[in-house]
């Protein structure tokens, strides 16, 4: 009897109770026609997340045949024309226990890139593995480059829980335990050479709604848990509440009716780590000045404190000069800043454009909400997805995902990605096409 495999934990800083009660986000990754959007379309119609009149426009189209799931994801006229996913579609539905965002992520190689921004936000991945395109009787199972490629960014990206769905088991049916076996030692060896760790591997069949929401009659070998029985106990993701504060501005608001020079401004933005509250002394980068706190607002009304996660508006004690693309932190007992400020950095680079990412060419990075002019200085390796390992480079082809050293015009205060998705990730704008060309993620 073939049990899942399943380590989900809690977030740092979260109570596991309450990490269970948050609305989950998570996004379906794998090859082109994996059955990512004929999955989500299960889910949406297992839980009764469909509005009749979808329904019915599905069954017209169908006249007569099966539902085809996967338009209800499928939106753009490209999409439908051409059977594949092109953009991110997200998706909401809610069970008795919980409420969870999808975003159906396309699998083809051209359209990473859109992978890469609907992981960023994640916290949970679920990657498919089509049965039908793999050979499960050789030894060992060889995996599809782009179901490696999307586990590796979704890692990378710090997306806490990674499952696989191993897909149309009712093609096979006949060999459906044999195969998932197969698959799913294949699985947990790329995961342990990857170095992580699953939250679980589930056989399904998305088309017929084998273990989707409920168990398989068919699949009696299979003793655990079904695909929602394990989003349902997934943990979502929160950055740290403990350490200084750490606030990129968005936006700055006037306010009131006095004079121009006598108006109190708020400052917006989301805490990417810490807490503020009135009487904290903190710093502006870049310009250094300090101010206390003397209000924080959120959604327009007066609080006590903001957290980690929250947008907060700030009111300052005095008139500084500050705007979009700045940041707030933490002003230490000696008032200087808790901002360690870095102009040189090493970082992964996932690389997403056509044209190579190469040594010396000057970039746009995006950082927070600044924008500053950076070049990569070295190509220290790149990462084989194959055989995971790290090879010499000299420039980074689309979708290779490589070690780099970085050096940007003025400093910016860079952490580990490890320790913070804000304050550790830019993305990288090609100045002459405007293309988002690639994500950084400090190291």
């Amino acid at each position: 009897m073939v049990h899942a495999l399943h380590t989900s934990a809690p977030a740092d800083g979260l109570d596991a109770e309450a990490s269970l009660h948050k609305a989950l986000r998570f996004l379906t990754a794998g090859s082109v026609d994996d059955g990512k959007s004929t999955l989500i379309g299960r889910l949406l119609l297992d839980s009764r997340a469909i509005l009749a009149d979808q329904l019915d426009a599905l069954e017209r189209r169908a006249a007569g045949s099966p539902i085809d799931l996967s338009l209800l994801t499928d939106g753009l006229e490209a999409e439908r024309e051409q059977g594949i996913t092109i953009d991110v579609a997200y998706r909401y539905f809610a069970t008795r226990r919980r409420k969870f965002i999808i975003a159906d992520a396309p699998g083809h190689e051209q359209y990473t890139r859109n992978m890469v921004t609907a992981a960023a936000g994640s916290d949970a991945a679920v990657v498919l593995v089509d049965i039908t395109k793999l050979d499960w009787r050789a030894r060992p199972v060889q995996l599809l480059p782009q179901t490696r490629r999307h586990s590796l960014l979704a890692q990378l990206l710090r997306v806490p829980s990674i499952v696989f769905a191993v897909n149309k088991l009712d093609a096979v049916d006949a060999h459906a335990e044999a195969a998932f076996v197969a698959v799913r030692e294949a699985l947990q060896t790329f995961a342990a050479q990857a170095g992580f760790e699953l939250a679980g591997i589930v056989p399904v069949s998305a088309l017929r709604g084998d273990n989707v929401t409920a168990h398989s009659a068919l699949w009696s070998w299979y003793a655990g848990p079904t695909l929602l029985e394990l989003l349902h106990g997934l943990p979502a993701t929160d950055e740290r509440h403990d350490g200084a504060l750490l606030l990129p501005v968005q936006y700055v608001a006037k306010q009131g009716e006095q004079g121009i020079g006598h108006q109190p401004r708020t400052i917006w933005g989301r805490v990417a780590h810490g807490g503020v509250q009135a009487g904290d002394t903190v710093r502006v980068f870049p310009s250094g000045q300090t101010a206390v706190v003397s209000e924080v607002r959120r959604a327009g009304e007066v609080v006590e404190r903001c957290e980690a996660g929250q947008s907060a508006g700030l009111v300052l004690d005095r008139q500084l000069d500050v705007s979009r693309g700045d940041w707030i932190g933490s002003a230490g007992a000696d008032g200087a800043s808790e901002l360690a400020a870095r102009q040189r950095f090493a970082a992964t680079l996932a690389w997403l454009d056509t044209e190579p990412a190469q040594v010396g060419r000057k970039y746009w990075v995006r950082h927070g909400h600044r924008w500053v002019q950076a070049r990569i200085t070295a190509i220290d390796s790149r990462r084989d997805i194959r055989t995971l390992e790290d090879t010499d480079a000299h420039e980074l082809a689309v979708n290779e995902i490589g070690r780099v050293q970085v050096e940007t015009q003025s400093p910016l205060p860079v952490e580990a990605y490890a320790d913070n998705r804000v304050g550790g990730a830019l993305i990288v704008v090609d100045p002459a096409t405007h293309r988002t060309s690639g994500a950084l993620l400090v190291a």
